[in-house]
């Protein structure tokens, strides 16, 4: 997500979009230890976003 997509959000949606990005970070990290995934990367951006949307709730 963008900043400027996250600005736009009240605070439950940042919360439910916090949960579903941790959700799927789980199951991404789950599948590159069993077999390497494609594009680890999608992990570290996961782990970003989780943070950005973080730093937004905090700030409301």
């Amino acid at each position: 997500m963008k900043k400027n997509d996250i600005s736009g959000l009240t605070v439950e949606q940042l919360q439910q979009q916090i949960s579903e990005e941790k959700d799927r970070l789980v199951k991404l990290k789950f599948a590159h230890a069993i077999t390497p995934i494609e594009n680890p990367k999608r992990i570290t951006e996961s782990r970003k976003s989780i943070a950005r949307l973080l730093t937004q709730l905090s700030s409301k």
